[in-house]
Parts: structure tokens; sequence; C-alpha cells
């Protein structure tokens, strides 16, 4: 209790309660202890409790397009869900122990009780809460102004480059070049950080060369355990919203080089108990960009952050090829009017007509995995042109063993670094496979949308599940709004292609400095495509349903069946039948009848849908 009591004491919610009302409030807390990797609560599920650290460490983290960011790490005296005394609603975030933790909570039935029985004591708690939300308010605010520099007591810190002297926010882990970029590339708004896989790599390619050049001994074990460390920390999601260069960028990915040689720097710094910007210890160039350039550190890391994320939309590909196969299966019995060139064909099932799209998706998965594997090559260690110049003669070798120790990819070294750190062969071949997967993706939509289209003047083979009201003017209008943000998202991954292609026939001699641009519409392309196909199975597949007699009632009033009937009375028996169906309005089966073609036995067996579903032999009298 009495620790309880002193940890309260000193914080913004309960530093204004006098000792009787501190030990009343400390009484009301129960603990909780909880083990690393254990969740305290997910991002969206429902606000419940009021929660401060005693012990250890909780990680923040929120959801982001291939995998989480870390918001935060918190520690003893800071709180952890204090909106419960403000409303209802979700988490934004999801808190996990990230060491043996133990929390005291309140949860909010306890909160109402103090808010009936001590009121002034519940107010003086939402009024530190108020002073706590208009702190971060302003935080953010500067945060907008500033292009990613937080308000903080500490001011800035003096660091110089080639240019000059600049001052930086003394609390930021990026130094003087990332401040430049930040100021020389407002061009989307979206930082790098936006895609942690792109990160990840860069710290997975900064620790394989600190680890390599330890081995060549041209980085002492401390500065080089505490570049490991810092790289770990990144790799594990931390700092990530200190890489804040523009998606778009001049200078060939030099900016998000030395934005991750900056932090990863300043980070290293801290481990050693030393001071962002002091440099003479710990150098962006020297010690963390040691044996590498932008040229081939910066590719590097882009392969490695694209097969990060191309795991990612595999899962999402095998997620939607799998709701296929079920509506395939559910389908299977499921007699219809298949079409070519939208005019009606021979009989199928709606079970064969989504096991195609299911394999469509497979041969698709295929060839990504193929155009992916071509991304394990290379060029680390080539330096600025590939010729290797700066870097040991050993240290190519041993930065792409440790790379593949540290990723865990089967990484191989490119046979000419010269050519490798040129060309972008790569990247225009995977972005083909995405237009590939998207142009097939969009057909398949443009079925769905199709089929279910009606449902009193269209098609009306299929019902999608309505997900919103369709119309500001038409009552009762559902619009089937999955597939045509499916339809949408194809649209934008291949024009992410054509710019991925003029961008890869810019280069010019030994380098080609539009690669930043490749990979940030590549990324998107991942992005959308993964989520795009996620949502089209949860909210849509996966709740289609079929109207099994209207697809019946199309093949048994078709004329296209009497395609069945060539091998028996003859191409030209059979045209005379349906040009006299569509001019008479008689059926098929009525026709052959009235012209004694076939008796009734015959074309009962012949005509039969199911008959018709797939290849069987026949006489040549057709009998």
């Amino acid at each position: 209790m009495r620790e309880i009591k002193e940890l309260l004491k000193g914080t913004i919610l309960f530093e204004q309660l006098n000792e009787e009302e501190l030990e009343k409030i400390a009484g009301s807390f129960t603990s909780k202890n909880l083990l690393p990797k254990e969740v305290l609560f997910q991002e969206d599920s429902p606000r419940s409790r009021f929660m401060v650290v005693m012990r250890g460490e909780v990680e923040i983290s929120k959801r982001v397009h291939a995998g989480k960011e870390v918001l935060a790490v918190l520690s003893k005296g800071d709180f952890i869900g204090e909106a419960v005394f403000l409303d209802d609603t979700v988490h934004s975030a999801t808190a996990t122990a990230k060491t043996a933790v133990l929390v005291i909570q309140l949860t909010r039935e306890r909160l109402q009780v103090i808010r009936r029985e001590n009121p002034r004591v519940y107010f003086l708690m939402v009024e530190g809460i108020s002073k706590l939300l208009s702190r971060r308010l302003e935080t953010s605010s500067k945060k907008l102004v500033h292009q990613g520099t937080d308000y903080h007591a500490d001011g800035f810190r003096m660091e110089h480059d080639l240019l000059g002297e600049r001052g930086v926010p003394a609390h930021v882990y990026y130094g003087v070049q990332t401040l430049r970029a930040i100021e020389n590339f407002p061009i989307t708004g979206v930082p790098i950080s936006h895609y942690p896989n792109l990160i990840k790599g860069l710290a997975m390619v900064k620790k394989a060369a600190a680890l390599a050049n330890l081995k060549l001994e041209l980085l002492s074990e401390g500065v080089a355990a505490a570049i490991v460390a810092a790289c770990d920390d990144i790799i594990g999601g931390a700092l990530h919203r200190h890489f804040t260069v523009d998606v778009i960028q001049g200078g060939a990915g030099t900016s998000t080089n030395m934005n991750a040689n900056e932090v990863i720097a300043n980070r290293a710094l801290e481990k050693l108990g030393k001071k962002p910007g002091e440099y003479d210890t710990i150098h962006p160039n020297n010690h963390v960009n040691l044996s590498q350039s932008t040229n081939d550190a910066y590719p590097t890391a882009l392969k490695i952050g694209l097969l990060l994320s191309i795991t990612s939309l595999l899962e999402g590909m095998r997620h939607l090829k799998s709701a296929f196969s079920k509506k395939k299966k559910e389908f299977q019995h499921v007699i219809k009017m298949g079409r070519t060139q939208l005019q009606d064909a021979v009989p199928m099932t709606l079970g064969q007509e989504f096991g195609a799209y299911a394999t469509m998706l497979g041969e698709d998965i295929r060839m990504l995995k193929q155009a992916a594997r071509l991304l394990n090559e290379t060029n680390m260690g080539g330096t600025a042109i590939g010729t290797g110049i700066n870097a040991d003669p050993a240290y190519a070798k041993l930065c792409i063993e440790e790379l593949r120790k540290v990723t865990g990819m089967d990484l191989v070294l490119s046979g000419n670094l010269v050519e490798a750190t040129q060309d972008t062969g790569v990247f225009v071949q995977l972005s083909g496979v995405f237009k590939r997967i998207s142009v097939k993706l969009s057909k398949i939509c443009n079925d769905l949308r199709l089929l279910s289209s009606g449902p009193r003047a269209g098609l009306n083979e299929i019902n999608l599940p309505p997900m919103q009201p369709g119309s500001s003017i038409m009552p009762g209008k559902v619009n089937p709004v999955i597939p045509e943000v499916v339809n949408q998202i194809a649209f934008q991954v291949i024009g992410n292609d054509l710019t991925i292609t003029m961008a890869a026939e810019a280069g010019q001699l030994e380098l080609n400095v539009m690669e930043p641009i490749i990979a940030f519409n590549l990324f998107q392309s991942i992005d959308i495509m993964r989520n795009g196909m996620v949502i089209l199975a949860d909210r849509c597949v996966l709740g289609i349903t079929a109207n099994k007699d209207i697809c019946r009632s199309y093949v048994e009033n078709s004329i296209g069946i009497v395609t069945a009937l060539n091998p028996y009375i003859g191409y030209e028996n059979s045209s005379s039948i349906a040009k006299e169906a569509l001019k008479t309005g008689k059926s098929v089966y009525e026709l052959v009848l009235e012209h004694n073609l076939l008796t009734k036995e015959e074309i009962d067996r012949i005509l039969s849908p199911e008959a018709m579903l797939h290849p069987r032999r026949w006489t040549e009298d057709g009998r």
C-alpha cells in the first residue's frame, strides 16, 4: 500500500490529493502481474480499466499496413487506459508487456463508485487527465507544424554537415541531414515509417554491416554492440516514428539511408550513456555507414522490406483463394448458364465458376513466389557503383553471411556488383506480377458485379452480402461496393506499374536515382492488394449466396443448350433449331421433338443439364 501511495503521489492525476484521500484511493487499486508478451488490451477492444505501471515495461503499438508500429514504451509511473475516465469507446492501440510487468488498476465500475462516494477525488483525477491530454494535444500540434518534431522542454542540439550548422530538436533521434530532407521533400506527407518493413530492412542491413565490420576489426566491440542493439530495437518496432523523411525524395535514397544512420547512431549513443549528437563516439557516417554507400545499403534494405511485405500479401492471397474454394464446394450442384461475350454459351455449375477464381489465385501465388526469389540477389558490398570502394576485400562476403543470419532469408551476393547496382529489372518484374494479379482480380470483381446485377432487371444469379445503403436518392438500393473498391485498387496497382516502368527506364550509367518512387509504389501496391483481398474475402465472397432457381431457369430456357446436340443431329440441324427457337420463342427441347430429330428419351438424356457439365463419350450414330 505504501509503495502504491508514494507512486500515485508523484503523478499529475493525484498530486492535489491530501494524505487521507491518497490513502483511500490507493486502497481502491488492485494489482496484476503479467508475463513478457502478455497482452493487457487489444486495439479496438472496449475500454474497461485505468492502470498505472508499477514495475517493468509496457509496449504501446498500433496496427499498420504490414505489421505494427511501436508508439511508446511505458515504465514505472506511466498511465495506461486513462481515457476510461472520459468515454466508453474502444482502445486506439494495443498494450503488451515487454518485460515482466506489475500494474495497479481501477475498473470502470470502481471508478463509478469513487465518483458517487467521493466526487472531489474523482473531479481532481479528471482534472489531472485534462491537463495530461492538453499537454499531449499541444505536442501533437507542434508535431504537425514542424513536420515530425515534437515540442520538448530540452530545446535543440546543434549539429553540422557539409552545408553548415543547424539546430535539431534535442529529443529526436534523427539528425541534421534528416532535418534538411524533411524541409526539402514535403511531397506526399507520407513518411518512410508508413512502411515499417522498409525500416526493418534498413535496420537489418545496418546490423549485418556492423557485425561484418566487427569481424574485420574495423569497429570496436563496444561500438558494434551498441549499433547492433539499436538496430535490434528498430527491428522490434521501436523508434519508427523518427523515420520521418518523405517516401518521395531526390538523391537516390540518400535521405532515407541517412535517416537510418542518424537514428541508429543516436540510439547507440544512448545505449552507451551518451547524449544524441555526441558523434565523436559513434558517428552516423563513420561508424553506422562504415563500408557502405546508399547505393548498396538502400536497395538491399528495399529488397528485404519487400520480401517481408510479400509474406503478408501471400497470406491475403491464400485467404481469398480459400474463400473461393469454399464457395466452389458450396455451389458444386448449382446448375447455371455459362456465357461467352456476354451471350449464352453452355451449362456449367456455379461451383465450377468459383473454382476457376480459386485456381487463378493459385497460379498467381506461384508466380509471385517465383518473382520474389529474384529479390534474394543483392549488391551489398558494392558501395558507390559496384566496385567496392572503401570496403575491405572480405567485407562483401562477410556482410552477406551476416545478413542471411539476421534476416533468415536465402540472400546471395550478385556475381557482378556493377551490374547489380544500376539494374532495377527485378522491381519491374515484380511490379509486372502485381499488375497481372490485379488485372485478374479486377476481372473477378467484374464478374461478381455482373452475376449479382439486378436484383429484378439483371442476372441476379448470386447475392452479395449487403454492406451499406447504396444511394442518397434511390431508396432500397444496395451496391456491390466491395468489388468496386477492389476494382479501384487494381487500377491503382496498374498505374503504379507504369510509374515503376518509367522510373526503371530513367536510370543512367552506373545508378538509377529513381528508386524511392519505385519503392513507394511497390510497397503501396502490396499493401492495398493485401488489404483489398482480405476485405473481398471477408466482406463479400464468404457471404455470397446463390439464387439456385434463377440459375437453373436460365439453363432450361436457353438456346445455348443446342450446342450439346451437335454430335447427335449435326451442326446444320442444331443451327436451324437455334434460329427457329430464337424466332418463335419455342424451346430447343420442343423443336427437336417437333422435327423428329431425336426421341424423347434421347433428348432427355442428352439435354440433361448435369450431363452437359463434363466431357462424355458418344458414338458416330449418336445413339
